[in-house]
């Protein structure tokens, strides 16, 4: 499961950040995660609640937005949502389009005390 060691290092980081900012508590994270990313976020909750445990952020509430694919087709010339990576436009059926969104695993931001 590479949803314990992302949400590990998303620990990670979210608690060093709020040290190096002062704060002595994290209330709060908002992560995105890409519809296309293969990160299951029912997985990354549960991940979550094992890896927070003894940290600043132990108290602190987990929210995962999804963020749907999303593609540029060379051919169309236009953005096109995705269903699956490297899917065909769904207006022209080619299969030259450019993932722009979808994909991504980041946090969005957080709120500390």
């Amino acid at each position: 499961m590479h949803e314990m060691s992302l949400m590990e290092s998303v620990i990670e980081i979210v608690c060093d950040t709020a040290w190096q900012n002062g704060a002595t508590r994290v209330k709060s994270v908002r992560l995105d995660v890409g519809v296309l990313s293969h990160v299951e976020p029912d997985a990354l909750m549960f991940c979550y609640e094992a890896v927070r445990h003894g940290t600043i952020a132990e108290e602190a509430t987990l929210e995962i937005n999804r963020i749907a694919g999303e593609g540029w087709c060379l051919d169309c010339g236009k953005t096109v949502a995705l269903e699956e990576r490297f899917g065909a436009c769904p207006d022209c059926g080619r299969h030259r389009v450019q993932m722009t969104a979808g994909d991504e695993l980041k946090i969005r931001d957080m709120e500390v005390i």
